[in-house]
């Protein structure tokens, strides 16, 4: 009689794949948790140590390590020294294996795990018998996944040798393997004690989170997938209260939300974001959420039709009575004042999301491994570690006053924020800020004084004035007809990171405007 090896952590429809192996002439065998699983459904099942001779050690570390498994595995039954091996030390071929592993990803997703823990969860016994399955898969069925079950049954009725299904069988095993063992690496460089950041193997083991309706658009597939290495982070670390199911899209926009927020997070005051394909089109902070709010929508409240808003603070009643006259996709917050939450959810569609219990609304970039910021593109993977959100409260710190004219303290407060809400948006990115709160947005264009000008434009279309305001750049300008158009407007003050070959020309502009310009050395780039 052929036997067929049963180990598995996820115990979803064995009892009856037991049974129907069972009624094809197979003999179980079986270990611990599984074995008894089976016999309390009244399956006779051979023990593991019983078919070795040898019982399990080491607390169940050791029990399906042992030549009877393996070389059962192993063993090509066309290879007439194979078979005489059996013979010789009376072993017995196993024709079928399924397992699936330790629940090694749950286990250190739930945040609170000890190390000593998380090691405990790492499989040994299992990978090793499913990659020796996998290996000598025209002979054993390697099955790693419940949802296998019905078609190796159908595959074992249909008859023949089943060369297409078994292959594909064996692959599911070594992707199964890999991105277990991924998880596992990525949890282990996690520590401090790697000193290495951007490794040269990369590792990615991803947990499927959701399919989508389609992709950016209708004719193309997609499925969201989080890291698989870490607790969730960054967009799966929220819930979705309320709503029509995210699309693709909306993803990126929260993505773009949630680094839009970032750097206001630990400030005292409340911060507001109104975003359209990921990037801001009116960014503030208030005393209050309802002020930030109203001071990020007159920036630009046409293109704020059908966006995303995030808060870095509760919503408040009064917050979604304002909420209630825009048409918004999705609305993102650490927390809902309950009548909020009433108003909120009377709109049918709209996306509403929190953070999930004991996790905290947080920026999305280095979400995917190790804290690495990683994108797809065409043949590959470009892999960063992650831009650093600079603070308002850090700014004036780390910034230098390069022309003759320094910021008051006025422009100061105005060019921390400036620079804090100009990083979460797509270069070349200009933004016109005022009393804590964005004016006019110019962003990816091709040319910074482009930006600039867009910047302008938008205020101007909303009968914004400029006077006294300040402007922040992603990197520097490369000319000074930036400036130039700048202090055209009204713009008193720059923050800028400085750097370029024609500094002195950009600066000796400033001083002839009487502007104030500060650089950072730092670029924000957000391709």
């Amino acid at each position: 009689m052929p036997y067929a090896l049963l180990s598995v952590s996820d115990k979803t429809g064995i009892q009856s794949f037991a049974e129907r192996l069972v009624e094809r002439g197979y003999d179980i065998l079986s270990t611990g948790g599984t074995g008894a699983a089976l016999r309390e459904s009244g399956i006779a099942v051979t023990s593991v140590s019983e078919f070795t001779g040898f019982p399990e050690i080491l607390s169940g570390r050791v029990k399906t390590l042992h030549p009877a498994i393996h070389a059962g595995l192993l063993a090509r039954l066309t290879i007439e020294d194979d078979v005489a091996d059996l013979d010789q030390h009376g072993l017995s071929p196993i024709g079928l294996v399924a397992v699936n592993l330790y629940p090694f990803r749950e286990t250190v997703a739930r945040g609170d795990t000890m190390f000593a823990d998380a090691l405990e969860q790492i499989d040994i016994g299992g990978p090793t018998m499913l990659r020796a399955a996998a290996k000598n898969h025209g002979f054993v069925w390697p099955v790693c996944q419940p949802s296998q079950y019905d078609r190796v049954i159908e595959a074992m009725d249909a008859g023949g040798e089943q060369e297409d299904l078994r292959r594909s069988l064996a692959a599911a095993v070594f992707e199964h393997t890999a991105t277990y063992d991924a998880a596992v690496a990525g949890y282990m460089t996690a520590t401090p004690a790697v000193p290495e950041a951007l490794p040269p193997e990369l590792l990615l083991s991803m947990i499927q989170v959701q399919p989508l309706r389609y992709g950016e658009n209708p004719d193309q597939d997609a499925i969201f997938y989080r890291s698989g290495a870490h607790s969730p982070f960054g967009i799966p670390a929220l819930e979705q209260l309320h709503g029509k199911e995210l699309s693709y899209n909306n993803l990126l926009d929260v993505d773009g939300a949630l680094q839009a927020i970032s750097p206001f997070l630990s400030e005292a005051d409340a911060a507001c974001a109104i975003l359209k394909h990921t990037t801001p089109c009116g960014i503030a902070v208030g005393r209050s959420v309802a002020e930030a709010y109203r001071k990020a929508l007159a920036c630009d409240p046409v293109s704020a039709f059908g966006s995303t808003v995030v808060f870095s603070q509760p919503v408040t009643e009064t917050v979604a009575e304002d909420l209630a006259g825009l048409f918004v996709e999705c609305v993102v917050a650490p927390g809902y004042a309950n009548a909020a939450l009433g108003l909120l959810t009377a709109k049918k569609n709209v996306r509403i999301l929190v953070p999930k219990e004991g996790e905290r609304l947080a920026g999305s970039a280095g979400n995917v491994l190790r804290g690495l910021d990683v994108r797809g593109v065409a043949g590959g993977l470009l892999v960063q570690t992650p831009p650093l959100p600079a603070a308002p409260a850090d700014t004036r710190a780390g910034a230098t006053a390069i022309t003759s004219r320094s910021p008051t303290d006025e422009e100061w407060d105005d060019l921390s924020f400036a620079w804090a809400a100009v990083q979460s948006v797509k270069s070349n990115a200009i933004l016109l800020a005022r009393d804590g709160g964005s004016l006019g947005i110019g962003a990816g264009q091709m040319s910074r004084v482009d930006s600039v000008q867009l910047a302008i434009t938008k205020a101007a279309a909303q009968g914004l004035s400029l006077d006294g305001c300040v402007l922040a750049s992603d990197a520097f300008f490369p000319f000074r007809d930036g400036v130039d158009v700048a202090a055209e407007a009204g713009i008193t003050a720059i923050i800028q990171p400085g750097g370029s070959k024609r500094d002195s020309e950009v600066i000796e502009a400033a001083d002839e405007h009487g502007i104030a310009m500060v650089t950072t050395g730092r670029r924000t780039f957000r391709h």
